[in-house]
């Protein structure tokens, strides 16, 4: 009895080790994952770099997005990837969608992917989350070159680099997987050549795949088990009714040979199909998975944040709740088989696609253990839910909603709200929202109210009427609440901090010319509402980040994420406290501190206004600045840390319109050094 008492203890003991390693991000100092781990909990253990000390941090190493050896390229300021760091070797994405590896200590390459012939361009396509198919991307030269357009004299190019790649290995066969345009390239992590074995000379050919409108993805693929799995982020068509989905595919990680294909819109036999009336389900089409998945290796299960069917603001061609559009979709990894889902937003009208990979952490709630998934949405929710079942953590509401009055439209009813977190961003706006740093800024912004229909969250798209209608102001707007770059997760205290945009856009709908397209109703306007002279329309801040204690489902602080616009002229002598920026932000946890920049205005659908080139580190108790720099240009991908040779270093992309899109690697200098 001692003897099995003992064992039994021992397995215990066990359990709780491989439990707590399991949520505890990193290890061995390396960063193997897009966001540290498959998690996506953007989560290292490492403290070198402390609040005592953190001033003393300054640049390490930098190197330019693109390689020299690349020659007379023209890329995309926004540089949006983050790199890894794997077995003493760094890999990145490059400018133009290609993967360099290069020394962690220094930033100097080691082997650069060879570029390959591209297809014949097609179609060129939005980037995702709703970004128009006509958005005009920040260019550099290449080494040596001047500054032209993207170059297509051998095919289409990527709009922005990749925002991650995904490192597998097993024994001594170890491989990068990598999406650039339409191809999945599987590569040896050794040498940047194809990968033995894999698919077609190391290709996957993912044209099929994706809307009508050609395939494109951004997000780094995800390997769980055996395979890589990866979406699409092919433009939303506005004005087709007809549109092919965007489903998510599998490819085995030795042969490259699919192994499965989920359907994000459910074919005859299968689950949901009767969300779809009048068989739209036949025609209906995008409701793409662009943001990053997240996936428990355990369990064998990766979760799907599925994006809005097309069209985004109009869907009178669609009705009913249309699942899996604006869902969070748990599969089985080796099958791709549906093991749960939620769907956050129904019959969607607003573009509110889940926008980042749900965080999976272990919390206890009333005494109990929950392997939970934490997904951050556009419209500033938190929905929790026990990743194994399924199962919302607290209680979810089906509450009314507005209806719409478009001609055709058939909103839903209702909508999920959750009881617990509270949101962690403004929804809706009402006049006490609006602005009011002085009473003349208070009596302008009273003034342009009366031009738009506002209300509480889920007040739909309103047709514009010149003189008396310009559309509906939606808060949080398609660019506000979270996006891509998500939330972090503390495994030592069960706080989960959230990066937002408080943002109001403009949803105004027209009626379709003849010969455009097949859709009733398209968006006139893409645009934040403007406010007074130039300042949002509502009051700040307009970008925050925001503590939650997930066991609890509580708020512990919220703070203004950047100065903002404090030195606007209607405002500098106003002296006023930071306001926060409203750019595109991802945060990175240590053991001791918060890191978080503003994002540059180079990102695409950064608000007026918005972004800024500085880089700090907080207080993770107390949201307090400790430390910040300033960057010559804004941070435009996730930072992330790694330790090499006995060193930590915090590295991040930066890039704006005036500044060459390059990553940055910061370390402690000598005692005397210090930052701002």
């Amino acid at each position: 009895m001692r003897r099995w008492l003992v064992v039994g203890l021992c397995l215990s003991a066990l359990f709780a080790a491989s439990r707590k390693a399991s949520q505890r991000g990193t290890s061995r100092g390396e960063w193997p994952y897009y966001s540290g781990d498959n998690g996506a909990r953007k989560y290292s253990p490492l403290d070198q770099v402390n609040a005592q000390n953190v001033s003393r941090l300054q640049i390490a190493w930098r190197r330019p997005a693109l390689d020299p050896r690349y020659g007379n390229v023209a890329f995309s300021n926004s540089y949006q990837t983050t790199p890894l760091m794997v077995d003493g070797m760094m890999y990145v994405s490059n400018a133009i969608g290609l993967v360099e590896a290069f020394d962690p200590a220094s930033g100097r390459t080691i082997w650069a992917q060879e570029r390959p012939p591209d297809p014949a361009p097609d179609s060129a396509a939005a980037p995702p989350g709703g970004a128009p198919p006509d958005a005009a991307p920040q260019v550099t030269p290449g080494p040596g070159g001047p500054v032209g357009p993207p170059s297509r004299g051998r095919g289409p190019m990527p709009r922005s680099a990749p925002r991650g790649i995904a490192v597998w290995s097993e024994g001594s066969d170890s491989r990068v997987f990598i999406v650039r345009g339409r191809t999945l390239f599987g590569l040896d992590a050794k040498t940047g050549k194809a990968a033995p074995g894999f698919a077609d000379r190391g290709t996957v050919d993912l044209s099929g795949l994706g809307a009508l409108t050609g395939y494109y993805w951004l997000s780094p693929p995800v390997v769980c088990r055996d395979v890589v799995i990866v979406g699409s982020a092919s433009s939303d068509n506005a004005r087709t009714e007809k549109e092919r989905p965007g489903d998510v595919t599998a490819y085995d990680v030795r042969t490259g040979r699919l192994r499965w294909t989920f359907h994000v819109i459910p074919r005859p036999g299968e689950f949901g199909l009767g969300t779809w009336k009048d068989d739209s389900w036949s025609y209906s089409g995008s409701a793409n998975v662009w943001a990053p998945f997240s996936a428990d290796d355990e369990l064998g299960y990766v979760y799907l944040p599925v994006s809005t069917p097309n069209a985004d603001w109009y869907g009178g061609h669609r009705p009913g709740d249309g699942l899996f559009g604006e869902s969070l979709v748990c599969v089985d990894a080796t099958t791709g088989k549906r093991v749960w889902h939620f769907q956050m937003v129904h019959h969607g009208l607003w573009d509110y696609d889940p926008p980042a990979a749900p965080v999976l952490a272990d919390i206890t709630v009333n005494g109990v253990r929950i392997k939970a998934a934490f997904q951050v949405t556009k419209q500033a929710f938190l929905f929790a839910f026990d990743r194994v079942t399924g199962k919302p953590i607290w209680p979810i509401e089906e509450r009314p909603v507005p209806p719409s009055d478009t001609p055709g439209e058939q909103a839903s009813p209702t909508q999920p709200f959750p009881t617990k977190p509270a949101p962690f961003d403004r929804q809706g706006m009402t006049l006490d929202d609006l602005v009011d740093f002085t009473p003349e800024i208070h009596s302008q912004a009273l003034e342009m109210a009366k031009q738009y229909r506002f209300g509480p969250l889920f007040t739909p798209p309103s047709i514009s009427a010149p003189g008396t209608n310009q559309g509906t102001v939606v808060i949080p707007g398609w660019a506000g609440g979270a996006n891509w770059g998500g939330a972090a997760f503390d495994p030592q205290t069960d706080m989960l901090y959230i990066t937002s945009v408080t943002d109001a856009s403009l949803e105004g709908l027209t009626k379709q010319e003849p010969g455009r397209g097949d859709v009733a109703y398209i968006r006139e306007k893409q645009i934040s509402v403007p406010g007074p002279q130039g300042l949002p329309i509502m009051k700040p801040p307009y970008g925050r980040i925001t503590a939650i204690n997930v066991d609890r489902g509580e708020h512990v602080w919220m703070v203004p994420n950047g100065d903002g616009p404090r030195d606007h002229p209607l405002l500098k002598d106003l002296h006023l406290p930071p306001l926060g920026s409203s750019g595109r932000v991802a945060p990175l946890l240590t053991k001791t501190l918060l890191f978080a920049g503003e994002g540059d205005p180079v990102i695409v659908a950064t608000p007026p206004l918005g972004g800024g080139k500085k880089f700090r580190a907080y207080d993770k108790a107390t949201g307090n600045v400790v430390w910040e720099t300033e960057f010559p240009a804004g941070t435009t991908g996730a930072p992330m840390t790694y330790l090499y040779k006995g060193k930590q270093y915090i590295a991040v992309a930066i890039g704006s319109r005036e500044h060459a899109a390059e990553l940055v690697a910061l370390a402690l200098g000598p005692a005397s050094a210090s930052g701002r």
